[in-house]
Protein backbone atom coordinates (compact mmCIF):
# COMPACT_ATOMS: atom_id res chain seq x y z
CA UNK A 1 0.00 0.00 0.00
CA UNK A 2 2.92 2.27 1.06
CA UNK A 3 4.42 1.80 -2.57
CA UNK A 4 1.30 2.27 -4.38
CA UNK A 5 0.97 5.97 -2.57
CA UNK A 6 4.48 6.76 -3.57
CA UNK A 7 4.07 6.02 -7.06
CA UNK A 8 0.76 8.20 -6.66
CA UNK A 9 2.71 11.00 -5.08
CA UNK A 10 5.63 10.94 -7.62
CA UNK A 11 2.98 11.26 -10.29
CA UNK A 12 1.47 13.90 -9.28
CA UNK A 13 4.59 15.81 -8.23
CA UNK A 14 5.68 15.10 -12.27
CA UNK A 15 2.48 16.53 -13.14
CA UNK A 16 2.85 19.47 -11.43
CA UNK A 17 6.41 19.93 -12.35
CA UNK A 18 5.41 19.28 -15.90
CA UNK A 19 3.09 22.03 -15.89
CA UNK A 20 5.64 24.29 -13.85
CA UNK A 21 8.22 23.45 -16.19
CA UNK A 22 6.58 25.16 -18.96
CA UNK A 23 8.18 28.56 -19.71
CA UNK A 24 5.73 30.10 -22.51
CA UNK A 25 2.74 32.44 -21.21
CA UNK A 26 -0.28 31.93 -22.27
CA UNK A 27 -3.75 34.33 -22.72
CA UNK A 28 -6.46 31.61 -23.27
CA UNK A 29 -9.21 33.87 -24.89
CA UNK A 30 -13.07 31.98 -24.51
CA UNK A 31 -16.03 33.84 -25.85
CA UNK A 32 -19.29 32.80 -23.82
CA UNK A 33 -22.96 33.08 -24.84
CA UNK A 34 -25.70 32.49 -22.30
CA UNK A 35 -26.78 34.18 -19.69
CA UNK A 36 -24.49 36.32 -16.66
CA UNK A 37 -23.89 32.87 -14.91
CA UNK A 38 -22.55 31.36 -17.85
CA UNK A 39 -19.98 34.19 -17.54
CA UNK A 40 -19.34 34.41 -13.88
CA UNK A 41 -19.19 30.35 -13.91
CA UNK A 42 -15.52 30.26 -15.94
CA UNK A 43 -14.78 33.70 -14.63
CA UNK A 44 -14.84 33.21 -10.95
CA UNK A 45 -14.63 29.30 -11.15
CA UNK A 46 -12.60 27.28 -13.44
CA UNK A 47 -10.41 29.97 -14.47
CA UNK A 48 -8.70 30.14 -10.90
CA UNK A 49 -9.02 26.66 -11.15
CA UNK A 50 -7.34 26.62 -14.13
CA UNK A 51 -4.87 28.46 -13.93
CA UNK A 52 -3.71 26.80 -10.46
CA UNK A 53 -3.30 23.69 -12.70
CA UNK A 54 -1.40 25.34 -15.15
CA UNK A 55 0.51 28.21 -13.87
CA UNK A 56 1.52 29.76 -17.68
CA UNK A 57 -1.90 30.07 -18.69
CA UNK A 58 -4.32 33.53 -18.36
CA UNK A 59 -8.01 32.95 -18.69
CA UNK A 60 -9.63 35.63 -20.39
CA UNK A 61 -14.02 35.47 -20.47
CA UNK A 62 -15.77 37.39 -23.08
CA UNK A 63 -19.39 37.27 -22.34
CA UNK A 64 -21.77 37.75 -25.38
CA UNK A 65 -25.39 37.19 -23.93
CA UNK A 66 -27.97 35.30 -24.08
CA UNK A 67 -29.94 33.19 -26.26
CA UNK A 68 -29.27 32.82 -30.43
CA UNK A 69 -27.91 36.54 -30.33
CA UNK A 70 -25.03 36.00 -27.63
CA UNK A 71 -23.96 32.82 -30.33
CA UNK A 72 -24.87 34.62 -33.36
CA UNK A 73 -22.23 37.42 -32.06
CA UNK A 74 -19.37 34.57 -31.65
CA UNK A 75 -20.02 33.40 -35.14
CA UNK A 76 -19.67 37.14 -36.56
CA UNK A 77 -16.60 37.69 -34.42
CA UNK A 78 -15.08 34.20 -35.91
CA UNK A 79 -16.33 35.07 -39.48
CA UNK A 80 -13.94 38.17 -39.24
CA UNK A 81 -10.84 36.20 -38.23
CA UNK A 82 -11.62 33.96 -40.89
CA UNK A 83 -12.11 36.90 -43.29
CA UNK A 84 -8.91 38.02 -41.98
CA UNK A 85 -6.88 35.48 -43.46
CA UNK A 86 -4.58 35.47 -40.44
CA UNK A 87 -2.97 31.81 -39.58
CA UNK A 88 -3.32 32.18 -35.85
CA UNK A 89 -6.97 33.52 -34.56
CA UNK A 90 -7.26 35.60 -31.07
CA UNK A 91 -9.70 33.57 -30.14
CA UNK A 92 -9.55 29.63 -28.42
CA UNK A 93 -12.49 28.10 -27.26
CA UNK A 94 -16.19 29.24 -27.49
CA UNK A 95 -19.47 27.87 -25.38
CA UNK A 96 -22.52 28.40 -27.78
CA UNK A 97 -25.74 27.51 -28.36
CA UNK A 98 -27.11 24.35 -30.84
CA UNK A 99 -27.96 26.80 -33.68
CA UNK A 100 -24.86 28.43 -33.41
CA UNK A 101 -22.75 25.33 -33.77
CA UNK A 102 -24.57 24.90 -36.99
CA UNK A 103 -23.79 28.17 -38.02
CA UNK A 104 -20.24 27.71 -37.41
CA UNK A 105 -20.10 24.39 -38.85
CA UNK A 106 -21.38 25.37 -41.98
CA UNK A 107 -19.25 28.28 -42.40
CA UNK A 108 -15.97 26.61 -41.63
CA UNK A 109 -15.44 28.43 -38.43
CA UNK A 110 -15.24 25.28 -35.78
CA UNK A 111 -12.59 22.86 -36.18
CA UNK A 112 -13.62 18.48 -35.10
CA UNK A 113 -11.75 17.63 -32.17
CA UNK A 114 -13.72 15.28 -29.86
CA UNK A 115 -11.39 12.14 -31.10
CA UNK A 116 -8.58 13.60 -28.91
CA UNK A 117 -10.94 14.38 -25.82
CA UNK A 118 -11.24 11.51 -23.17
CA UNK A 119 -14.26 12.86 -21.31
CA UNK A 120 -15.98 12.58 -24.55
CA UNK A 121 -16.05 8.77 -23.57
CA UNK A 122 -18.67 9.48 -20.70
CA UNK A 123 -21.16 11.18 -22.91
CA UNK A 124 -24.71 9.48 -22.79
CA UNK A 125 -26.79 11.78 -24.48
CA UNK A 126 -27.14 11.67 -28.29
CA UNK A 127 -27.00 15.73 -28.38
CA UNK A 128 -23.63 15.13 -28.55
CA UNK A 129 -24.16 13.62 -32.19
CA UNK A 130 -26.98 15.54 -33.65
CA UNK A 131 -27.63 19.37 -32.63
CA UNK A 132 -31.52 20.34 -34.66
CA UNK A 133 -31.42 17.42 -36.37
CA UNK A 134 -27.86 18.49 -38.17
CA UNK A 135 -24.57 15.66 -37.51
CA UNK A 136 -22.23 17.89 -34.98
CA UNK A 137 -19.90 14.46 -33.79
CA UNK A 138 -16.90 15.48 -33.29
CA UNK A 139 -16.95 19.34 -33.34
CA UNK A 140 -18.51 19.42 -29.59
CA UNK A 141 -18.71 18.54 -26.29
CA UNK A 142 -21.76 19.06 -24.52
CA UNK A 143 -21.23 21.53 -21.48
CA UNK A 144 -24.09 20.96 -19.44
CA UNK A 145 -28.04 20.46 -20.62
CA UNK A 146 -30.59 22.83 -19.65
CA UNK A 147 -33.94 22.24 -19.21
CA UNK A 148 -37.20 24.93 -19.31
CA UNK A 149 -40.04 24.27 -17.18
CA UNK A 150 -42.77 26.65 -15.37
CA UNK A 151 -42.26 28.13 -12.10
CA UNK A 152 -45.39 28.86 -10.17
CA UNK A 153 -45.98 30.19 -6.57
CA UNK A 154 -48.27 28.00 -4.75
CA UNK A 155 -49.47 30.88 -2.48
CA UNK A 156 -51.44 32.05 -5.23
CA UNK A 157 -51.69 29.12 -7.34
CA UNK A 158 -52.92 25.94 -5.04
CA UNK A 159 -53.24 23.20 -7.70
CA UNK A 160 -51.06 25.13 -10.92
CA UNK A 161 -52.13 23.46 -14.34
CA UNK A 162 -50.31 20.20 -15.41
CA UNK A 163 -50.64 20.84 -19.71
CA UNK A 164 -50.75 23.20 -22.01
CA UNK A 165 -54.29 22.92 -22.30
CA UNK A 166 -55.00 23.61 -18.48
CA UNK A 167 -52.65 26.52 -18.75
CA UNK A 168 -55.11 27.97 -21.63
CA UNK A 169 -58.10 27.54 -19.36
CA UNK A 170 -56.05 29.05 -16.47
CA UNK A 171 -54.76 31.98 -17.61
CA UNK A 172 -58.89 33.11 -18.58
CA UNK A 173 -59.27 33.01 -15.40
CA UNK A 174 -56.31 34.26 -13.73
CA UNK A 175 -55.36 37.36 -16.24
CA UNK A 176 -52.14 39.12 -16.59
CA UNK A 177 -50.88 36.26 -13.98
CA UNK A 178 -48.58 34.11 -16.58
CA UNK A 179 -45.72 35.70 -18.06
CA UNK A 180 -42.85 34.63 -20.71
CA UNK A 181 -40.74 36.62 -22.65
CA UNK A 182 -41.39 35.99 -25.99
CA UNK A 183 -39.16 35.01 -28.41
CA UNK A 184 -36.65 38.08 -28.18
CA UNK A 185 -35.74 38.01 -24.55
CA UNK A 186 -33.99 34.69 -24.29
CA UNK A 187 -34.68 30.94 -24.72
CA UNK A 188 -36.98 30.15 -21.91
CA UNK A 189 -39.68 32.35 -24.15
CA UNK A 190 -38.66 30.40 -27.17
CA UNK A 191 -39.03 26.93 -25.84
CA UNK A 192 -42.58 27.92 -23.98
CA UNK A 193 -43.12 28.87 -28.15
CA UNK A 194 -42.03 25.47 -29.05
CA UNK A 195 -43.70 23.39 -26.36
CA UNK A 196 -47.39 25.07 -27.49
CA UNK A 197 -46.62 23.93 -31.26
CA UNK A 198 -45.72 20.73 -30.38
CA UNK A 199 -48.83 20.45 -28.15
CA UNK A 200 -50.76 21.69 -30.97
CA UNK A 201 -49.29 20.12 -34.16
CA UNK A 202 -50.38 16.98 -35.45
CA UNK A 203 -46.15 16.12 -36.26
CA UNK A 204 -44.56 16.93 -33.53
CA UNK A 205 -41.77 13.97 -33.38
CA UNK A 206 -41.52 15.40 -37.39
CA UNK A 207 -40.86 18.66 -35.74
CA UNK A 208 -38.40 17.23 -33.57
CA UNK A 209 -36.23 14.62 -35.75
CA UNK A 210 -37.35 15.74 -39.29
CA UNK A 211 -37.54 15.17 -41.93
CA UNK A 212 -38.27 18.69 -43.09
CA UNK A 213 -41.41 19.20 -45.68
CA UNK A 214 -42.98 22.25 -45.59
CA UNK A 215 -46.68 20.21 -45.25
CA UNK A 216 -45.99 19.82 -42.03
CA UNK A 217 -46.27 24.00 -41.23
CA UNK A 218 -49.59 24.33 -42.92
CA UNK A 219 -51.89 24.11 -39.66
CA UNK A 220 -49.20 26.67 -38.16
CA UNK A 221 -51.56 29.29 -38.83
CA UNK A 222 -54.25 28.36 -36.56
CA UNK A 223 -51.86 27.70 -33.94
CA UNK A 224 -49.96 30.71 -34.05
CA UNK A 225 -53.40 32.58 -34.04
CA UNK A 226 -54.54 30.75 -31.15
CA UNK A 227 -51.22 31.68 -29.43
CA UNK A 228 -51.94 35.30 -30.34
CA UNK A 229 -55.66 34.47 -28.38
CA UNK A 230 -53.43 33.53 -25.76
CA UNK A 231 -51.13 36.26 -25.36
CA UNK A 232 -53.86 38.73 -24.78
CA UNK A 233 -54.33 37.45 -21.30
CA UNK A 234 -50.41 37.24 -20.17
CA UNK A 235 -47.56 39.44 -19.24
CA UNK A 236 -44.36 40.18 -21.59
CA UNK A 237 -40.95 40.12 -19.40
CA UNK A 238 -37.72 41.72 -19.52
CA UNK A 239 -35.78 38.23 -20.54
CA UNK A 240 -35.46 34.95 -18.50
CA UNK A 241 -34.29 36.81 -15.59
CA UNK A 242 -37.62 39.32 -15.57
CA UNK A 243 -39.94 36.48 -15.37
CA UNK A 244 -37.77 35.29 -12.15
CA UNK A 245 -38.20 39.04 -11.03
CA UNK A 246 -42.01 39.42 -11.67
CA UNK A 247 -42.39 36.11 -10.14
CA UNK A 248 -40.67 36.85 -7.01
CA UNK A 249 -42.38 40.48 -6.41
CA UNK A 250 -45.47 38.62 -6.89
CA UNK A 251 -45.99 40.51 -9.90
CA UNK A 252 -46.99 37.03 -11.92
CA UNK A 253 -47.65 34.06 -10.41
CA UNK A 254 -46.65 31.73 -13.35
CA UNK A 255 -44.13 31.36 -15.81
CA UNK A 256 -41.21 29.58 -17.92
CA UNK A 257 -38.10 29.95 -16.26
CA UNK A 258 -34.62 27.69 -17.19
CA UNK A 259 -34.69 24.87 -14.23
CA UNK A 260 -30.55 26.34 -13.47
CA UNK A 261 -31.15 30.00 -13.08
CA UNK A 262 -34.34 29.43 -10.59
CA UNK A 263 -31.96 27.02 -8.33
CA UNK A 264 -29.43 29.64 -8.49
CA UNK A 265 -31.43 32.14 -7.31
CA UNK A 266 -33.01 30.39 -4.51
CA UNK A 267 -29.44 29.67 -3.17
CA UNK A 268 -28.47 33.20 -3.44
CA UNK A 269 -31.01 34.49 -1.66
CA UNK A 270 -32.86 35.95 -4.53
CA UNK A 271 -35.88 34.06 -5.02
CA UNK A 272 -38.71 32.85 -2.97
CA UNK A 273 -37.61 29.46 -1.86
CA UNK A 274 -41.33 28.09 -1.79
CA UNK A 275 -41.59 28.70 -5.49
CA UNK A 276 -42.08 25.55 -7.25
CA UNK A 277 -41.73 24.06 -10.72
CA UNK A 278 -44.01 21.95 -12.83
CA UNK A 279 -42.92 20.15 -16.56
CA UNK A 280 -46.46 20.41 -18.68
CA UNK A 281 -47.42 17.81 -20.56
CA UNK A 282 -46.43 17.27 -23.56
CA UNK A 283 -43.68 18.82 -22.72
CA UNK A 284 -40.93 21.59 -23.04
CA UNK A 285 -37.91 21.21 -24.45
CA UNK A 286 -34.11 21.73 -23.09
CA UNK A 287 -31.17 22.14 -24.67
CA UNK A 288 -27.01 21.44 -24.21
CA UNK A 289 -24.71 24.47 -24.34
CA UNK A 290 -21.56 23.34 -26.03
CA UNK A 291 -17.45 23.80 -26.15
CA UNK A 292 -16.18 24.61 -29.30
CA UNK A 293 -13.06 25.22 -30.75
CA UNK A 294 -12.28 28.00 -33.41
CA UNK A 295 -10.54 26.30 -36.74
CA UNK A 296 -7.21 28.18 -36.32
CA UNK A 297 -7.54 28.88 -32.38
CA UNK A 298 -3.98 29.96 -31.86
CA UNK A 299 -3.93 28.29 -28.20
CA UNK A 300 -6.45 25.17 -28.98
CA UNK A 301 -4.04 22.69 -26.88
CA UNK A 302 -4.96 24.14 -23.72
CA UNK A 303 -8.84 24.71 -24.80
CA UNK A 304 -9.03 20.84 -25.35
CA UNK A 305 -7.17 20.91 -21.47
CA UNK A 306 -9.59 23.51 -19.93
CA UNK A 307 -12.45 21.09 -21.95
CA UNK A 308 -11.34 18.39 -20.04
CA UNK A 309 -10.80 19.62 -17.11
CA UNK A 310 -14.16 20.93 -17.11
CA UNK A 311 -15.73 17.71 -18.23
CA UNK A 312 -13.98 15.80 -15.71
CA UNK A 313 -16.15 14.06 -13.12
CA UNK A 314 -15.14 15.68 -9.91
CA UNK A 315 -15.29 18.88 -11.21
CA UNK A 316 -18.81 18.69 -13.17
CA UNK A 317 -19.95 17.45 -9.66
CA UNK A 318 -18.84 20.25 -7.89
CA UNK A 319 -19.50 22.82 -10.33
CA UNK A 320 -21.95 21.92 -12.64
CA UNK A 321 -24.35 19.83 -10.73
CA UNK A 322 -23.99 21.10 -7.49
CA UNK A 323 -23.13 24.99 -7.39
CA UNK A 324 -24.62 25.93 -10.84
CA UNK A 325 -27.55 23.94 -10.73
CA UNK A 326 -27.26 22.53 -14.42
CA UNK A 327 -28.15 18.90 -15.31
CA UNK A 328 -25.20 16.53 -16.24
CA UNK A 329 -23.62 16.46 -19.79
CA UNK A 330 -21.77 13.39 -19.10
CA UNK A 331 -23.54 10.26 -17.77
CA UNK A 332 -25.34 10.38 -14.36
CA UNK A 333 -23.73 7.24 -13.14
CA UNK A 334 -20.04 9.09 -13.77
CA UNK A 335 -21.26 11.86 -11.25
CA UNK A 336 -23.25 10.60 -8.56
CA UNK A 337 -19.87 9.19 -6.80
CA UNK A 338 -19.01 12.71 -6.65
CA UNK A 339 -22.34 14.07 -5.30
CA UNK A 340 -24.08 14.17 -1.77
CA UNK A 341 -27.58 12.42 -1.97
CA UNK A 342 -28.90 16.20 -0.49
CA UNK A 343 -27.77 17.97 -4.16
CA UNK A 344 -30.17 15.08 -6.43
CA UNK A 345 -33.14 15.84 -4.02
CA UNK A 346 -32.69 19.48 -4.27
CA UNK A 347 -32.22 19.42 -8.39
CA UNK A 348 -34.83 16.93 -8.61
CA UNK A 349 -37.15 18.60 -6.19
CA UNK A 350 -39.99 18.88 -8.63
CA UNK A 351 -39.16 17.96 -11.79
CA UNK A 352 -38.22 13.95 -11.33
CA UNK A 353 -35.68 11.63 -13.74
CA UNK A 354 -38.73 10.29 -14.94
CA UNK A 355 -40.45 13.71 -15.82
CA UNK A 356 -37.39 14.80 -18.00
CA UNK A 357 -37.51 11.07 -19.58
CA UNK A 358 -41.15 12.36 -20.38
CA UNK A 359 -41.85 15.58 -21.01
CA UNK A 360 -38.44 16.55 -21.69
CA UNK A 361 -38.36 17.41 -25.44
CA UNK A 362 -36.00 18.54 -27.90
CA UNK A 363 -36.23 21.28 -29.74
CA UNK A 364 -37.07 21.81 -33.41
CA UNK A 365 -34.62 20.88 -36.36
CA UNK A 366 -33.26 23.75 -38.02
CA UNK A 367 -35.67 24.54 -40.73
CA UNK A 368 -38.58 23.86 -38.81
CA UNK A 369 -36.64 26.29 -35.65
CA UNK A 370 -36.14 28.90 -38.37
CA UNK A 371 -39.85 28.83 -39.33
CA UNK A 372 -42.08 28.43 -36.39
CA UNK A 373 -39.74 31.81 -34.62
CA UNK A 374 -40.46 33.48 -38.07
CA UNK A 375 -44.18 32.34 -37.77
CA UNK A 376 -44.12 33.93 -34.31
CA UNK A 377 -42.86 37.35 -36.05
CA UNK A 378 -45.67 37.60 -38.46
CA UNK A 379 -48.16 36.47 -36.79
CA UNK A 380 -48.09 37.00 -32.73
CA UNK A 381 -46.05 40.10 -32.29
CA UNK A 382 -46.81 41.95 -35.26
Amino acid sequence: MKRVCAVLLMLAAAVVLAQADIPIKVTLTMMVAGDQNMVDFFQYEIAPQFEKLYPNVKVKVVGTGPGDAGSQQIIQQLQLEKDSGKDKWAIDLVVIHEAGTIWAIERGLIRPYTDFLTARRLVTMKTAEVALGVKVDGYVMPMFHSQTAIAYNPRFVKDPPRSYAELVEWVKKNPKKFGYNGIKGGMSGVSFVFGWVYWKSKNPEILMNGPFDEKYTEDWPQIYAELKEFNKYVVLTAGNAGTLDALNRGEIWMGPVWVDMFYTWIREGRMDPNIRLILPEPGMPGQPMYFAIPTKAANADYALKLIEFVSSPSIHAKYIVDKFNWYPAIGVEYVSPHLGKEVFERLYRDIKETDLLKFGKRMPIADYRTRMLEAYERWVEK
